[in-house]
Formats: C-alpha cells, structure tokens, sequence
C-alpha cells in the first residue's frame, strides 16, 4: 500500500536526512559514494561473510561463527574486541582499504542486500551465512536501536516507525525483499540460511550445522564446550533487549487471524498481508507477521 500524509506521520527533518537512494534502495549515508567499490570488491575463497538485515541477530551470530571457525577457546573470547575481527564491509571503520588486506581467512560482516554484495560473492567463490529474524521482534528492537543511536535522533512514535518499516522507509530497504533475496539463494553450495529463532530453539543443531559448513570438525568436548558459551551469550542478547512498555509489547503478541483485533479497517490487514504474498518466496510464512499488524490498530 502506498505511503501517504495521512497515513504515515511525518518525522523530523533530519532523520529523514541521513539516508540515500541506491537504485531504489536506502541506505545508510557512510555508503553514498562507495558502493560501486562495494560490487567490485576482491572476494577470496577462503573468506566467510556473515550479512543480515540490521538487529537480526548480527552480534550474536558472529561471536558464535568466530568461534566455530576459529577454534577459539570461549573463555578467552571475552577479553578481545570481537568487532575488530570480523569488520563491516560498508563501515567507514575499519575501511574497505584496511579490510582488503586482512589475513586470509578473512570474516566479514555486512547488512547490505545480495543484489549489491560484491560481485564474486554472486559467483560461488566465497561461504556466506545469512541469518532472518521474524519482522514482529526485529522491528522493536531496529526501533530501540533508531531510538538510542545519537546520529539518527530518530523521535517519532512506535506506530510511525512501524509504517516507516512497513513501506521500506529505513535503511537497508525492504525486510521482505533483503530476506527474500537470500532466501532465493538458500540452496546455493555457498550459502547458508539460518533463522535467529532457530538459535534460540536447538542451538547445539544450529553450531553442529555452522561446523560442517565451514568445513571445521569438532570432537563431543568442543562441542559442548561451544554450546555452553554460545548458550551464554543468548541469554545475554535476550537480557539486553529490554521491551517497551505499553502498545509497543502488543506487537510480540500471539495473534491469530481469527482474532477480533484483526477485523479492524481492512486496509491495516492487508498492506502486511500484500507485502508477504508479493514476497511468496520469503521463509517466513504471512502468519509470522500477524502480531505485526496490532501497531496499525490507532
């Protein structure tokens, strides 16, 4: 459904400000003017890209990966900047220069869609892991994060947030379209689609699938000894994301589409319900986002 004024409350001039068009998508504004280095970036076979749509579970994730591909020992893991080892591609820090001569095998983050990812990585010649997180929890917490983050000074309202993310209005685009595009790729050799909630629900599956795919062998010691950390740090994440209170908890509600909530104005059910069926591919079915649609309900 297309945004409009009424619809969709204004927000302040200069959060509007930060992003850029990139071939139809946002982005943040550290992208503007690199993005054509980004696709003609050097992929090395030996590398591993870790890339998500942004609160997906990024840090989480990469902590769980550096430690799987590097037989790290858990309990020394804490003393070292776990950012400084696996850099974002399209950060100004480190650098695309810096990150370009990293020591193979090079771990690398990015939150960019496929379709602008480095052109070799298109060609099979490196691993990616890819990792979704259901919309109806990652929308709060993109939401806190835009709400925290002083370069944003993001202050509108929940429900505007939520319009915002529903219309592609954020950077990094679509959620739909960035899951959607992996999600056509989830058979590729290179790739390997994991969901957050997954983690969270048979984690001890999820590190034995990240070894064999990253070619590392571990004995039933490391093996435990990995998925008590890695248990750890979930517990740690799902500490962290403190909710906020009142409507904003409506949206991690279990809702059905019987319920009474949903037979309020139909244009509200149907721009999430559009946005899933114009994205059939995508992993996670209409009803996944039901709990989504509580935020238009003013």
């Amino acid at each position: 459904m297309a945004e409009s004024e009424a619809e969709t409350p204004s927000t302040p001039g200069e959060f509007e400000s930060k992003y850029f068009e990139f071939h139809g998508v946002r982005l943040p504004p550290f992208c503007r003017g690199k993005m054509e280095e980004i696709a003609n970036f050097p992929v090395r076979p030996s590398d591993v890209w870790i890339v998500t749509y942004p609160k997906s579970g990024t840090s989480l994730l990469q902590e769980v990966v550096y430690l799987v591909s590097q037989g790290a020992d858990p309990d020394e893991i804490g003393l070292m900047n776990i950012d400084e080892q696996l850099p974002v591609l399209e950060y100004p820090q480190p650098g695309l220069d810096i990150i370009k001569e990293l020591t193979s095998p090079r771990l690398i983050k990015s939150h960019l869609p496929y379709r602008f990812l480095p052109s070799d990585l298109h060609n099979g010649d490196s691993k990616v892991i890819y990792m979704a997180r259901n919309p109806k929890d990652l929308v709060v917490s993109y939401y806190q994060f835009h709400r925290s983050l002083r370069t944003m000074s993001y202050r509108g309202t929940f429900q505007e947030f939520c319009r915002r993310f529903m219309n592609d209005k954020l950077g990094y685009g679509s959620w739909f379209e960035h899951v959607q595009e992996f999600w056509e790729h989830h058979m590729d050799s290179n790739v390997l689609f994991l969901k957050y909630e997954d983690m969270h629900r048979d984690l001890v599956t999820m590190v034995e699938q990240l070894a064999r795919f990253l070619g590392v062998s571990c004995d039933k010691a490391q093996l435990e000894s990995l998925t008590e950390h890695c248990h750890q740090l979930v517990d740690q994440c799902c500490n962290a994301e403190a909710l906020p209170v009142g409507r904003v908890l409506l949206s991690l509600c279990s809702v059905t589409p019987g319920c009474d909530l949903l037979q309020k104005p139909p244009f509200r059910f149907t721009c999430v319900v559009k946005k899933c069926q114009e994205h059939a591919a995508c992993t996670y079915a209409p009803s996944a986002v039901f709990a989504f649609i509580i935020v238009y309900l003013g």
